[in-house]
């Protein structure tokens, strides 16, 4: 594993002295989860971005969709 450091100030280094908490595994699931966070927003942005490039049917639904590709025929 890599170590990371980070300042905090002293009065909050007291404080978490006084409780009883694992804080390295806290930060490491913090970091987690923002980083499933991160990636699920890139993902849905990357989503928009490619229905933005579909062209939209008269129904603006898969069926108006489906419908549109069948009376082309």
């Amino acid at each position: 594993m890599d170590v990371i450091s980070v300042r905090v100030p002293r009065e909050l280094k007291k404080m978490m002295k006084e409780i009883d908490i694992n804080w390295s595994e806290e930060i490491r699931k913090f970091i987690e989860k923002r980083i499933r966070e991160y990636k699920r927003l890139k993902a849905l942005e990357e989503i928009d971005t490619m229905l933005s490039d579909i062209p939209e049917t008269k129904a603006g639904t898969a069926k108006g969709y489906v419908r549109d590709v069948r009376d082309s025929n």
